[in-house]
């Protein structure tokens, strides 16, 4: 590998290793890559495959981005993992289209590249996605939000505090998921933008931080400042949102809803911040992938998909503290109990 590539891996990456036992002697090892080492959920995915690489004896190497979206960096990782003899590869794409050809490089080299949370396009770019069903996961929030307004719904005004430019595939699931369950048209669900429903203020972009959610709600309410509901990637960008309102004396106002369901936003749902957010259990998702690559290491076999689903589903719980009708939901309590595990 060429030095400019281990200069840019070690200047780009925020790099952790765990030896785990006798990791070394048994010759399997294991790559996690992250979008950023600072978002709670990707902390809370590091946990939990730090912890099952340290029961099965698996060596684990952490990289992340320096910020969501940050995508040569992953690639530069990728590279590293390879060049290292790596078994296996969990990876949270940033950019999920850009990426595939260094993920078909690693594949080609005999390694399991597992997706988390984020599925790659294709989705079977990778071996396998450990994933949400993040299509389901917005359709919770856009029902709940839709059957909390009730008559109300047909006049809404909704900002959508989307992810990235680059429209990665998470970020275009869990927006159209809530379109559907609100009852507005995705047109092409596979894309961000191209809808006509009048309730649609309008979309802006947030790299899934709460600077970044405070900006983008910022900015869509000089456009409108009717805005009743508000759509967010995450929890993070759900927190700046509020902020925003907030200093506008508006956050009572407006609906937010979310999708994460980690400790600190069940407590932002119990202290009325969030209306409701989809819980999903990205620790579940790290741990079975360090399973996965171990298995496929001693044997060869691949991990299967859920049945009737092209990706094997870790599942979402909708969590609020005011359960609408029709739309099945778990109190904030029980959100607590089950906070990202």
């Amino acid at each position: 590998m060429k030095k400019s590539l281990f200069a840019a891996s070690l200047a780009a990456l925020a790099l952790g290793t765990v030896f785990a036992g006798s990791a070394s002697a048994a010759g399997v090892s294991a790559c996690l890559i992250t979008k950023t080492d600072t978002n709670p959920f990707f902390v809370k995915m590091k946990e939990g495959a730090t912890a099952k690489a340290a029961e099965l004896g698996v060596t684990l190497k952490s990289y992340a981005g320096k910020v969501d979206g940050d995508s040569e960096s992953q690639v530069a990782a990728i590279e590293t993992c390879i060049a290292d003899g790596a078994k296996g590869i969990l990876l949270t794409a940033s950019d999920t289209k850009g990426i595939v050809p260094a993920v078909q490089k690693a594949r080609d080299a005999g390694l399991l590249v597992i997706a988390l949370d984020t599925p790659l396009e294709p989705i079977d770019a990778a071996d396998q996605t450990f994933a949400t069903d993040n299509l389901l996961a917005g359709k919770l929030i856009g029902q709940w939000a839709a059957a909390t307004l009730g008559d109300k719904a047909k006049d809404a005004k909704v900002a959508f505090l989307d992810l990235t430019p680059s429209q990665p595939s998470v970020d275009v699931l869990r927006d159209q998921g809530f379109m559907i369950g609100f009852g507005i048209d995705p047109k092409d669900p596979n894309k961000i933008g191209d809808e006509d429903d009048a309730r649609i203020v309008g979309h802006d972009v947030t790299n899934g931080n709460e600077e970044g959610g405070r900006t983008a709600m910022e900015n869509l309410l000089q456009k409108d400042p009717g805005i009743n509901v508000v759509h967010t990637i995450n929890e993070p960008a759900a927190a700046g949102a509020y902020e925003a309102l907030k200093a506008l004396g508006k956050e009572n106002d407006v609906l937010i809803v979310s999708v994460d369901g980690g400790c600190p936003g069940v407590q932002n749902v119990a202290d009325g911040v969030i209306g409701a957010t989809s819980q999903q259990y990205p620790l579940l998702m790290a741990s079975l992938g360090i399973e996965a690559i171990k298995k496929f290491a001693d044997t060869g076999e691949k991990p299967a998909a859920t049945e009737g689903k092209n990706f094997f589903d870790t599942g979402v719980a909708l969590v609020t503290d005011k359960p609408a009708p029709g739309v099945e939901s778990i109190d904030t309590k029980a959100g607590k109990d089950k906070c990202w595990g």
